[in-house]
């Protein structure tokens, strides 16, 4: 496996399905069309400033993340394609607290949840 250095992150992206439109034809996406969503595999230790501080990455082995589209450098290692990015390319961590451990009906019982997306 890869090991990523400084504050350099490793994402496999997911795969881009095709889409089948409402008369069963098959919508192919384009090849170009590069993915924004993936799992992290490999995060680096963080970036050394001039002040001496090393500033560690939020994201860990294993996050669900969005990251910048058309960031990055696309390398294939042991037949998966991978992306290595750097960390201020990824947006966002893909948190999803509620469906790993409480059901809809346990969360609105408790009476702390004022909003539901």
């Amino acid at each position: 496996m890869l090991r990523a250095i400084e504050d350099k992150v490793i994402v496999k992206p997911y795969k881009q399905e095709d889409k089948t439109s409402s008369s069963g034809l098959i919508l192919s996406t384009l090849q170009d069309e590069m993915p924004n969503e993936g799992t992290v595999v490999a995060v680096g230790p963080g970036l050394l400033l001039d002040n001496g501080v090393l500033m560690k990455p939020d994201v860990q082995v294993g996050d669900s993340v969005v990251f910048s589209k058309y960031q990055g450098t696309k390398v294939e290692h042991d037949g998966d394609e991978l992306i290595i990015l750097t960390y201020r390319d990824i947006y966002a961590i893909v948190t999803k607290w509620w469906y790993r451990s409480y059901s809809i009906s346990a969360l609105l019982s408790c009476g702390d949840i004022s909003i539901l997306l």
